[in-house]
């Protein structure tokens, strides 16, 4: 078993320090390091050639200068690079051996009080690190506020500091008040040094710098008098709405006095810092009221420890953003001052970003965000390939979305599945695998395929989730990528059904393969609070309006599977006005058919496109904080009219081109017709031949087999398809009008077809239905048919699945004549130009020959299909034939597609059985007798 991601489950983390690190550890200040530019000589594979050649890329060299020598690295495409190498060939010449960072609880004590000690000496002011800038700034405040340093600049700033006090305290690591009680504490220790104000939370340096030192700081800065800087005020209400706000920051001044003024506070000290948020490289942080003096004063030993805020009323939304409690009034900013430059930095924050970073916590949000597409693009329902796959992967968001929460990164653990399977199936790979491999071939075969678990812990390593599914997969990647989007597709519901009880949860984690603890819902505590989610066309926030179809209908409708490319705009407008403004566009967005990639509505709209047509539709404004991440970031008068529930969301949408599933565009290029109306001819031809008046398609899918048996004169009077969709399922629950089903099962199709045969008289068919459930359950209303098909369907489950669907149909349903295809393994050397191995279920091993898609489980050759076929007929009496389609059965290697043909014998197999009988849902039906009433 691999194991990925794991990390040591006793705080505080010692992890190797870096050779810069050591070099510091050693020499502090007195290393210097110089980085210079090296031109890489272009490499020219044709001498004398004029043409201009593509300018190499940059490269860099650092000179490393110490005090007993100096070290040249070589050459690195990124600067920090460079600087390790000079320092880790420094190490080397030196003969410097590491010394980990581990001191004992007093150590760690005197290593805190030097800290403070080295951050009020003179060498700060003239060192190159960030916390230099808060130290200078404070050196020109005003009155008795001058060279006063706010504890929580000390704490929050100086990185050397926080990982001291965790060796005191674990808990400090995640609590800042606890690393200001600390620093607090270790600088009372340093009387001749500093004084801790009596009031505020700030600590003065006694004696004043030198002039020589001071006097740079007196001349001022390069920056202009006053910068206006966007932030966004978050009131501690939820009553209250997230606005913007600017600040006018004085270059002479203190940019937190400013914060602080803001926000109702005297000064600087009154401020709390959070950690950053977003990015790591980010200076975007949440400013809010700190805990008063007396507060940290008063805590004894065992209080510090457990340190938190004591007054005030929580901000909910502020503290889901930091992940730590936050009291009060809050302002979100990106200020301060880094390693890139001496200067003051500041950026914009607008309430756009605001609520993508909002949106960023949740899974379906987080993939949006890495497609830019936010009214568009929606968490795919499944992984089916890396190349069919558009955005961040589903292990990178997973790991976003833990971090967001301030989690441990997912540990994922794979295994290969042995084929020696202790499951006796008939006819099964599995099966006749393990009786034809000894010992050292099975070793072999352990490569594949592959299943994967994965478990989260909390910061402080204690576990909140885990999965384990069943789930197999022919790659390693196809598993860990799975298994993440099952994760993220949980989280996804869990997050948006804030009233969920325990009870449920728990019911719902069970059916998915999921146990998680207690401290899961701890973690995720404030999520339903924050968060505002409302669905695109539902019944009550009304159905999608399709407006026109225009453009020449041509043959290039895509299909489930397929890629779909089209160019869309959003726009927002208020019916009965003329203003209407841009949300969202995209000149090129792929995505794949029939797996929840984009958003309900507009994939229905796709769905009835040909290529080169263009649909307009318009739908309701839901107020969730997706739209708000997109109508933010537009003008003062959008974000008013955004509110409006007389605002509405207008689609234009082009279809740009499709792509066809690999299987499908195998197939069409060596068969004409394609194997797939070869394959409903065929089933038609035996639907003549037995004169059957009722048919089940057992998974119908999209509903093709049943729509194409439209086109056909048959003695058929009724027609029944089921499949497993849960997705067909939340449609049917939440919209009134059957239209809407059409990305899934094509009703709208099925449904004008019926009404315009309904006068036909050469149409017998008086009833059409479809039911959403497993074929691998029985249900009575589809017991004894005259004929059930199962076309394309058994490759697509698990293999044991595929037998006992076979037990099943023969068993209880019971059908007169019952058609299965499948692929024939054998057939893909012509498919695909490959090498067949000599043995077939070597195909797992580097298989020359793949699956023809992505989403089958396995392919049988013909010997596996016949014996498991003739095993099944035997055992229910029923006896079998084998035809095919596509290829002859006389030329190697046979069909394309295999077909096995059941006929029920003379006795049948209808015993009185004690059967269950499975919950099948209706989604659809349709009668002649209701058409020709209404008419």
């Amino acid at each position: 078993m691999a194991e990925a991601g794991r990390s040591q489950a006793n705080p505080p983390k010692k992890s190797a320090m870096t050779p810069k690190a050591i070099i510091h550890q050693k020499f502090g200040d007195k290393a210097s390091y110089t980085v210079e530019e090296v031109q890489a000589p272009i490499e020219n594979g044709c001498p004398g050639l004029a043409i201009p050649q593509k300018a190499p890329p940059c490269l860099y060299r650092c000179t490393l200068q110490l005090p007993e020598t100096t070290v040249i690295s070589d050459t690195f495409k990124k600067k920090k690079d460079a600087e390790q190498s000079a320092a880790e060939k420094a190490i080397e010449q030196l003969g410097i051996r590491q010394t980990e960072y581990n001191p004992t609880v007093h150590e760690a004590w005197d290593d805190l009080a030097r800290r403070v000690s080295y951050l009020f000496a003179n060498e700060l002011l003239s060192s190159t690190h960030p916390i230099r800038g808060h130290f200078r700034a404070a050196w020109i405040r005003e009155g008795h506020f001058n060279g006063c340093v706010p504890v929580s600049v000390i704490a929050v700033f100086d990185p050397k500091i926080c990982n001291i006090c965790k060796y005191i305290y674990p808990a400090a690591e995640a609590n800042i008040l606890l690393v200001m009680s600390l620093v607090l504490k270790a600088a009372s220790t340093l009387t001749d040094l500093v004084v801790i104000s009596d009031e505020q939370l700030s600590i003065q340096r006694r004696n004043p710098y030198p002039s020589e030192i001071i006097s740079p700081i007196n001349h001022g800065s390069s920056l202009p008098e006053s910068i206006p800087i966007d932030v966004v005020h978050i009131p501690v209400s939820r009553d209250k709405a997230v606005e913007s706000l600017t600040l006018n920051i004085s270059a002479t001044g203190y940019y937190l006095d400013i914060i602080a003024h803001a926000l109702g506070l005297m000064e600087a000290s009154d401020v709390q810092i959070s950690r950053t948020i977003g990015k790591a490289s980010s200076e975007m942080r949440i400013y809010s009221s700190a805990p008063k003096k007396h507060i940290f004063d008063n805590l004894s030993e065992p209080q510090v420890n457990q340190a938190s805020h004591f007054e005030g009323s929580k901000n909910i939304r502020a503290s889901y953003l930091a992940g730590q409690e936050i009291y009060g009034d809050a302002i979100m900013a990106s200020v301060g001052y880094t390693w890139r430059s001496s200067e003051f930095f500041h950026e914009a924050v607008s309430l756009c970003l605001y609520y993508r970073l909002l949106v960023n916590k949740i899974p379906s949000g987080a993939y949006q965000i890495s497609r830019n597409a936010i009214l568009a693009a929606k968490l795919p329902s499944t992984y089916t390939t890396k190349s069919n796959w558009r955005g961040s992967i589903p292990r990178d968001i997973l790991c976003t979305i833990c971090r967001s929460h301030h989690l441990s990164e997912p540990v994922f653990s794979t295994q290969s599945i042995s084929l020696d399977s202790s499951l006796d199936l008939p006819g099964s790979r599995k099966k006749l695998k393990a009786t034809q491999l000894g010992e050292e071939e099975k070793s072999k075969a352990a490569v594949g395929p592959f299943s994967c678990a994965v478990k989260i812990y909390s910061k402080n390593q204690d576990l909140i989730l885990q999965c384990s599914p069943q789930e197999s997969h022919r790659k390693q990647t196809d598993a860990v990528q799975s298994i993440a989007l099952k994760v993220l597709s949980w989280l996804d519901i869990y997050f948006k059904k804030p009233d969920i009880s325990l009870e449920k949860l728990n019911l719902l984690a069970g059916k998915h393969g999921f146990h998680f603890t207690p401290n899961f819902v701890k973690e995720f505590a404030l999520c339903h609070s924050v968060h505002s989610f409302s669905s695109i066309g539902t019944a009550d926030e009304g159905e999608p309006s399709f407006i026109d179809i225009g453009g020449q209908n041509s043959e290039g409708t895509p299909s489930n599977g397929s890629l779909a490319s089209i160019s869309y705009t959003v726009s927002l407008f208020k019916e009965g006005d003329c203003f209407k403004e841009n949300l969202e566009s995209c000149e090129e967005f792929e995505f794949e058919m029939g797996n929840e990639a984009v958003w309900p509505h507009l994939e229905a709209a796709v769905a009835q496109m040909a290529v080169g047509q263009s649909a307009y539709f318009t739908v309701q404004l839901p107020l969730s904080d997706l739209t708000l991440a997109a109508v933010a970031g537009n003008s003062a008068a959008t974000q008013s009219l955004s509110s409006s529930r007389s605002c509405k969301l207008e689609y234009c949408v082009t279809l740009l081109q499709v792509t066809e599933p690999m299987e499908e565009r195998m197939e069409q290029a060596q068969f004409s017709p394609p194997l797939s109306k070869q394959r409903v001819e065929f089933a038609v031809q035996r639907i003549k031949e037995s004169s059957a008046a009722s048919l089940v398609d057992f998974g119908c899918g999209s509903g093709s087999l049943l729509d194409s048996l439209l086109s056909y004169p048959t003695s058929l009077e009724k027609i029944v398809g089921v499949d497993i969709s849960q997705r067909a399922l939340a449609k049917a629950a939440k919209v009134t009008c059957c239209f809407f089903l059409l990305e899934f099962l094509q009703i709208h199709s099925l449904h004008s077809k019926l009404n315009r045969l309904s006068n036909d008289p050469s149409s017998k068919i008086k009833s059409a239905v479809l039911y959403d459930g497993s074929i691998t359950n029985f249900n009575s209303r589809l017991r004894d048919f005259d004929i059930a098909t199962c076309l394309e369907v058994i490759e697509h489950m698990e293999e044991e699945d595929a037998c006992l669907f076979g037990d099943v149909v023969l068993s209880s349903f019971t059908p007169k004549i019952l058609v299965v295809s499948t692929p024939n393994y054998e057939y893909n050397v012509i498919l695909q130009g490959c090498t067949l191995p000599d043995d077939p279920d070597e195909r797992y091993q580097g298989q020359t020959c793949k699956f023809r898609n992505h989403d089958h489980k396995f392919e049988w050759t013909r010997s596996q299909f016949e014996h498991w076929a003739s095993e099944l007929a035997t055992r229910h009496d029923y006896s079998v034939e084998f035809s095919g389609v596509g290829g002859a059965a006389d030329v190697e290697p046979g069909f394309a597609s295999q077909i096995a043909i059941f006929r029920r014998g003379k006795d049948g197999n209808l015993t009185n059985m004690e059967l269950v009988d499975s919950q099948y849902t209706l989604i659809w039906e349709w009668s002649k007798e209701n058409v020709l009433h209404k008419e």
